[in-house]
């Protein structure tokens, strides 16, 4: 099967994609792109999957083992062991892929161009409030990128009308900046909705980016196209597959 990759506009001629779960070699809940290692997917199908990836960006691929954290790595060539624990990942070596894994959390995908700067995050709620998309923009201009020029690009992730949370996790954004509020709207009874996507938005431009914008992409509510932990869960699924977002210079 073809694999299906969504790429955006603005971030062009860099290239990069948002890979779908469309075209991969796995099977049952993890059918399709699962290129998910930690995952209890076949080793053998997840390998494959990461191949036809690599071979679609013409290059090595990089990833990390991921901790919702707001640690940034900045690499120069493929590892030669075990990934580094991380959330986000610079590179100014051209022909080095950087690849980022999600399933509902933001896949963020960064270029400034001008300065050949990449870099590529995965920012979840904590990781988004723990700061891992000013980090990722930080690591960026100490390689010699202009944060007024460099371009971030949020892809598929869960939207606000999929995501429904508890008291506790609204207490925990309003402690952090009582503004936070407005990340949120009603839900059912004293749940409520969270916006994960306008927070990265807000986050990316009081950072200074010179652009952020959002593929439209909603994992949870595209099981043909995307991989949602969420939708797993709420499924019964003993475990469930991660898209991967990729770039490169």
């Amino acid at each position: 099967m073809t694999l299906r990759v969504l790429t955006s506009d603005v971030l062009a001629p860099v290239c990069h994609g948002f890979f779908t779960r469309k075209g991969g070699a796995s099977s049952g809940v993890f059918a399709g792109l699962n290129c998910g290692a930690g995952s209890s997917d076949q080793s053998e199908a997840v390998a494959t999957n990461r191949a036809r990836v690599s071979e679609h960006m013409g290059g090595p691929l990089v990833s990390l083992h991921q901790t919702h954290s707001n640690k940034v790595v900045t690499v120069g060539a493929p590892h030669s062991g075990p990934p580094p624990e991380a959330d986000g990942i610079v590179t100014t070596t051209p022909g080095l892929v950087l690849g980022i894994l999600s399933a509902d959390c933001q896949p963020v995908l960064f270029a400034d161009p001008t300065a050949g700067v990449v870099g590529a995050a995965h920012a979840g709620w904590k990781g988004t409030m723990d700061g891992v998309l000013e980090a990722t923009v930080d690591a960026m201009e100490a390689q010699g990128a202009e944060r007024e020029k460099i371009i971030a690009v949020i892809g598929p992730s869960i939207s606000q009308r999929a995501y429904e949370v508890g008291p506790e996790f609204l207490d925990r954004f309003l402690d952090d900046d009582p503004d936070n509020q407005r990340f949120f709207t009603g839900g059912q009874k004293d749940r409520v909705q969270f916006d994960l996507i306008s927070y990265g938005l807000y986050r990316l431009r009081k950072a200074g980016v010179g652009h952020a914008e959002w593929t439209g992409h909603c994992t949870y509510s595209d099981p043909e196209s995307f991989f949602s932990y969420r939708r797993a869960t709420h499924a019964g699924d003993a475990d469930y597959g991660r898209l991967i977002s990729t770039i490169r210079l």
